[in-house]
């Protein structure tokens, strides 16, 4: 009943941070050739990152060979409006997932990427004051002209998820929420259940913590380094971001991690952590790192 025929690739390409990759359009572009070689084919964008800028880099790059438009899937997001000083008429961060917003951001979106249609949009956060028969007609709208494909939400709720789902035709076909050793609330809270029972991979952001498991000397990034050393040593990990991804990949909806880097090694690390199986006890140790407490 749920099921969507939109696959992904088992890594996602995020480039919410291209803007300060200080990259020329054909080191952009070189950049998205290697993801395509590496088999990670979708491509995640949102309206506001680098202040409005990530989309537009990405289709610079993509006029200098636009038939790789045909071997990626493009995902773009909207509803946050940030205060950046380039909004000089806002003056509070707020959300807006008006009928009229959602058009006019993917039609910006759409010239920005170089591209006449999206493979997937993404209702960017949860808005409090977001009228669901409002989205649902912007939905069905964007899918009549052929400009969106598919449609999926980020960073909601399981009611939020219901309540927008309740008024589509066609299944809303991911979640895109944090899941990270640091950030293991979607574990508990019933996101993940419901992408497990309605058949929907979520896609995974931040799961390296934004790089505070490295970093940080608290008694939880100790924990969790010491556990996770040890077990990449075990299963002939190349560090233990590929332990990481192990864990996440792991968890029975199929999460779908988001690459966000423009280092191609490190994106090499992570394809290749595809490989790495864990065991429950290894999984469940990385798990009592972060919990500092068995579980009952």
């Amino acid at each position: 009943m749920y099921e969507s025929h939109l696959t992904f690739s088992e890594f996602v390409a995020g480039f919410w941070r291209m803007a300060s990759w200080q990259m020329t359009p054909i080191q952009r572009l070189k950049l998205i050739e290697q993801y395509l070689d590496l088999g990670v084919t979708t491509m995640d964008h949102a309206d506001i990152y680098g202040q409005y800028q990530c989309e537009a880099l990405f289709g610079e790059a993509l006029t200098l060979k636009p038939a790789l438009r045909g071997q990626m899937q493009i995902v773009s997001k909207c509803g946050i409006k940030p205060a950046f000083d380039c909004r000089p008429s806002r003056y509070v961060n707020h959300y807006d997932t008006s009928y009229a917003h959602i058009i006019a951001s993917v039609e910006q979106s759409l010239t920005q990427l170089n591209t006449d249609y999206l493979d997937l949009l993404l209702i960017h956060r949860p808005d409090p004051l977001m009228d669901a028969d409002a989205v649902a007609e912007a939905f069905a709208h964007l899918k009549q002209t052929g400009k969106v494909r598919h449609f999926g939400v980020s960073n909601f709720s399981v009611s939020q998820f219901s309540l927008l789902q309740s008024r589509l035709d066609a299944p809303l076909v991911t979640n895109q929420v944090e899941i990270s050793p640091l950030e293991m609330s979607h574990l508990a809270d019933g996101t993940l259940d419901l992408c497990q029972e309605r058949h929907i991979r979520p896609m995974a952001w931040s799961c390296l913590g934004g790089g505070n498991i490295f970093k940080n000397t608290n008694p939880q990034a100790v924990r969790l380094q010491q556990t996770l050393a040890v077990i990449a040593d075990e299963v002939n990990a190349q560090d233990i971001s590929q332990v990481i991804y192990a864990w996440v990949r792991m968890l029975p909806s199929k999460p779908v991690p988001i690459i966000g880097s423009g280092n191609i090694e490190r994106i090499k690390s992570a394809v290749a952590s595809s490989h790495i199986q864990l065991d429950r006890q290894q999984w469940f140790s990385i798990w009592q790192a972060a919990t500092g407490h068995s579980v009952p």
